[in-house]
């Protein structure tokens, strides 16, 4: 059986995967809500929220974990070519010592990462430690976000994760918990309770701060 994905068109799918999306921007419309833009710091986000980290605006001091899977060569290069950085890997996983050394380096020279804490392959909505292990290495404190739109244009794909992404015109927020700094002595069980509970609380504020985003037209003065 011949695989779908391999070397010779992989960077042919990156290519339009990313046109495709670059067509979508035109129509995707995304304020930040609360980001408190602390360098360096820990994005930290659900699996199927990983399109969201397009709404941060300073993408070229942005480090993004992306799986060594075909899917992950796919998803990284379309990210490279957005302008972010990529770190391929698992922070997670043993024997995933490079990924976890180079996002270190990179926090410990003022950029930022981006992880989705519950990935690769889940269970959703479960937090891992690679962020915790990083923030105690570090000392850049983890933020969690979330983004949402009530709008139809706002879908879930068929996928493992339901993954959530824009299709055509779209508002949307990013929501952004409050930093979480973690000591090397804390408890990580402790400590992913108290993520899990900061997305719970920005999941659960999104519908009215997108309403307030709103009435205040923050979509037109972006403009």
């Amino acid at each position: 059986m011949v695989r779908l994905i391999n070397n010779e068109n992989i960077d042919k799918i990156a290519t339009i995967v990313y046109r495709t999306l670059r067509i979508q921007e035109f129509f995707t419309h995304i304020i930040e809500i609360n980001n408190p833009l602390i360098k360096p710091c820990i994005y930290a986000m659900w699996h199927e929220n990983q399109f969201c980290i397009h709404g941060i605006e300073d993408k070229a001091h942005l480090n993004v974990l992306i799986s060594n899977s075909a899917d992950g060569e796919i998803i990284a290069r379309t990210v490279e070519k957005w302008g972010f950085k990529v770190v391929r890997g698992s922070s997670a996983r043993k024997g995933c010592v490079t990924s976890t050394m180079q996002l270190i380096t990179r926090l410990k020279e003022g950029e930022c990462a981006a992880l989705m804490v519950d990935g690769p392959r889940g269970p959703l909505h479960k937090v891992k430690g690679g962020a915790i292990k990083l923030a105690k290495e570090t000392g850049a404190p983890i933020v969690p976000m979330h983004w949402y739109s009530p709008e139809k244009t706002f879908i879930s794909l068929p996928s493992w994760d339901k993954m959530k992404t824009p299709l055509g015109l779209c508002h949307i927020i990013n929501i952004y918990g409050d930093p979480i700094y973690v000591n090397p002595e804390d408890d990580e069980a402790e400590v992913a309770q108290r993520v899990k509970a900061s997305f719970e609380d920005i999941e659960k504020r999104a519908p009215e701060e997108f309403q307030k985003a709103k009435k205040l037209k923050l979509w037109k003065k972006r403009k």
